[in-house]
Formats: structure tokens, C-alpha cells, sequence
């Protein structure tokens, strides 16, 4: 068949400007090749007519990229106006590290302004945004409630909604859309830095539809008019090799897929590969020791993390970075089993859980997972299968309100 159809369109391209196409074959399958995932940045036929004759703010990091090339060099070298770039954490260039203030600057290689959303003002201020005409907002999430880019992205539509500045959003795949699990946060009191949204702790959603799920569920004042570029080719439950680190810590797929379940250990005794070149990929701390044969040992990295848990002392505990992430995937759900694990090791139980913050009364980890629940059942020896289910009724109701503002199939 294949070489009957290859004649064939020999011969009509012979006797007319017909354009012929085939589907390679085997003798065992046939194969066709679907189109590739584009990110909204890609797509610059998009949106470049719209950015001419403006003034543009532009929210972005090293993971703001159009093909291999940094969204502002690219975008400056189309000819378009940026008069500010503005970073979240990590900064601009995203070398700095988790937490660490960032302070404004000016790019030395476009000589563009760069105001800091992690330094003095995490919200863009009116004298900021005055002779901005339209700002554009691109950069790579991890769907998950207590990573930090969420949180930039309410600030900047609150801002731009109070100025009467639309905000571009160039949607990129959330590689972690395929879960939306954990405790959904539900108390004011659980509000910090790491997280402001009763979303549950992963979202699944991309940036383009936590944009509308923020203007459609009353969380600013105004609603912020927002256009939004769309991924092509693109569902949620799509597998997607971020081209960029999209920050210091998470340095490989490996990290950017299991960072859901590691980054819970946050708030606790147990180092999660902060202080090594392996971050979000293993866990560990000294008092393991003789219960695991894994071991490594936590130092400073500037620029990654100066003051990792348990500097400069060998941890023991689990070696995650062969772990088949595939798994997760399957179950679509976040692993609780390691916590759970980790704390049933852990020899001195009382000190596993961080202590109360003096000024809010709440622990790190309580903030981070959103509810002091997890923590009391892990406590009290609950099982993984009574905590899922216990957040079944939260996580309906999310999933009814999600449903309203996906761009994409899941």
C-alpha cells in the first residue's frame, strides 16, 4: 500500500501542482505524527500585532522563553516597546535563592528596567504601571498552591485591575496538570506567602485558567481584563519536559514531578535535598540514622540554597531520583506515603512537625499544607486511605468549580 500511494503521487505531481502526502508504515503499525505541544509565547502570529504601538510590562523569568531565546531579548528584537520587566522569587534571571529578597535592578543587556515582585512590593504600584500601556505575563508554573507564581499573578491582575491596565497572559502547560489533590485550604489563618488560594495543594490548572479562576471566584475587588494565548495542542493529562529550570531547586523533571509530595516536608525535620545538587528528588535527616543506607550530607549553594535543614550534617533517609514518576501519573495522586513513612522512622516524634510560629500561632508545615489536619491525623496514626477520604468532599467541590475555567480537556 505504501508504495502504491508513493507512485501514485509521483505521478500526479507529474500532470499537476496537486500536493500529496503519506503515513509512514510497517509491516506491524502505522504511525502518524501528531502535532507538538506550542506554548502561548511560541505562537508569536498570535499576539506580536497586538504588542506593536504599546507600551509593554512584562512579568518574566528565565523560563520566559520563545524557542531557545529569552521572551524580552526575543520580543525586544521584533521590534516591540518593553519599558519594565518585572520579576517574581528567584528574580529575573532566577538565580537567586528560595526567599531571598530580590531587589530591582536594570538588565545589562537591553538596559530595560527590572522591578523586583519579591523585594519591597510583591504588587506592582501605581507609579509603576503609569506609562505601561499593556502588560504580559509569561512565565513556567508548577501547579502547586505553595509555589510562589500564583500568588505573583493575583498581585499583577489586582494591580492591573485597579489601574485599568489588560494583562496578556502567554499560557504555557502546567506540568503537573494531571492531579488536583491534597487538602483544599479553607481558613484564613492558613494564608502565608506560600499560599493564599483555598485551592487544594495541587491545582491543575495552568496559568491561563487560574487567571480566570481568579477573576471568576471574587478573589480581587475588580475583575482584571485579561486575554489569554493558548497552549496548542495541549490537555492536561499530557506528559511535558519543562525547556527551562523554572526555578534554582527544581533543577530536573525528576524534581519538577515529584515536587508536589517532597515539598510537604518543608515545615518538618526532614531535609528534601536542599544544601545538594539534587533537590526535590531526596529525603533525609541525621537522626535517620541506622534506619536507611542512603546518605548525603546538606551544604550551603548560593544561589540555590544558602541555609539548607541541617547544614553540614550527613542525612539518611530516601534516594527518590529513580523513582518512576510514571506511577504518580497513573494514580493521580500526590505520595502521602512517604510522610507518613518518614514519621513513623523518625525517633523523636515530637520535634518531626515544626513548631508554632510566635506571631500567627500556626507551624510551617500547617501553612504550607494549608489545614492543621494532615499534621494531627499523621499524628494520631490515621490511615493514607482515611486521610484521602477524608479530603474527597473538599476536593468534589473544587473540581466542580475548576471545571468552569479549563482551557483544556483533562
Amino acid at each position: 500500500m505504501m508504495r502504491l500511494t508513493s507512485i501514485l503521487c509521483l505521478i500526479l505531481l507529474g500532470i499537476s501542482n496537486i500536493r500529496c502526502t503519506t503515513e509512514t508504515a510497517s509491516a506491524n503499525q502505522n504511525t502518524v505524527k501528531k502535532p507538538g505541544i506550542i506554548t502561548g509565547a511560541d505562537q508569536t502570529e498570535k499576539y506580536l500585532s497586538y504588542l506593536k504601538g504599546k507600551r509593554i510590562g512584562l512579568v518574566a523569568n528565565q523560563s520566559s522563553i520563545i524557542g531557545k531565546k529569552s521572551s524580552v531579548d526575543s520580543l525586544v528584537s521584533l521590534g516591540i516597546n518593553i519599558v519594565k520587566v518585572f520579576g517574581p522569587e528567584h528574580g529575573f534571571r532566577g538565580n537567586a535563592s528560595n526567599g531571598a529578597v530580590v531587589g530591582d535592578e536594570r538588565d545589562a543587556k537591553t538596559g530595560i528596567s527590572i522591578i523586583s515582585l519579591y523585594g519591597k512590593n510583591e504588587k506592582p504600584t501605581k507609579e509603576q504601571l503609569v506609562d505601561i500601556d499593556l502588560m504580559v505575563f509569561d512565565i513556567q508554573d508548577v501547579g502547586c498552591r505553595y509555589y510562589t507564581n500564583i500568588n505573583t499573578l493575583e498581585y499583577v491582575m489586582e494591580a492591573c485591575a485597579e489601574n485599568n491596565k489588560e494583562l496578556l497572559i502567554l499560557d504555557r502547560p502546567n506540568p503537573n496538570a494531571y492531579v488536583v489533590d491534597g487538602p483544599v485550604m479553607t481558613d484564613d489563618k492558613f494564608k502565608s506567602a506560600i499560599g493564599i488560594h483555598y485551592t487544594p495543594m495541587t491545582h491543575g490548572m495552568t496559568i491561563g485558567e487560574f487567571a480566570q479562576y481568579l477573576n471568576g471566584e471574587g478573589y480581587l475587588k475588580e475583575k482584571c481584563k485579561i486575554k489569554v494565548i493558548k497552549v496548542a495542542n495541549y490537555n492536561h493529562d499530557m506528559s511535558y519536559v519543562l525547556p527551562i529550570n523554572p526555578s534554582p531547586n527544581l533543577n530536573t523533571q525528576q524534581a519538577v514531578m515529584l515536587f508536589p509530595s517532597l515539598c510537604m516536608f518543608e515545615g518538618t525535620a526532614i531535609n528534601e535535598g536542599r544544601g545538594t545538587y539534587m533537590p526535590f528528588t531526596i529525603l533525609g535527616a541525621p537522626a535517620l540514622e541506622g534506619k536507611y543506607s542512603f546518605s548525603y550530607k546538606p551544604v550551603g549553594i548560593p544561589g540555590m540554597s544558602e541555609r539548607p535543614n541541617h547544614k553540614d550534617v550527613v542525612c539518611y533517609g530516601l534516594d527518590l531520583r529513580k523513582y518512576d514518576i510514571g506511577s504518580l501519573r497513573k494514580s493521580r495522586q500526590i505520595n502521602l506515603s512517604w510522610l507518613i513513612e518518614l514519621y513513623n522512622a523518625y525517633p523523636d516524634k515530637a520535634k518531626f512537625f515544626g513548631q508554632e510560629r510566635a506571631n500567627t500561632g500556626v507551624s510551617p508545615f500547617d501553612l504550607r499544607i494549608g489545614t492543621d489536619q494532615l499534621r494531627k491525623q499523621i499524628i494520631a496514626g490515621v490511615s493514607e486511605a482515611e486521610i484521602r477520604k477524608s479530603w474527597e468532599p473538599g476536593l468534589k467541590k473544587f473540581k466542580a468549580i475548576r471545571a468552569k475555567y479549563l482551557l483544556y480537556p483533562d
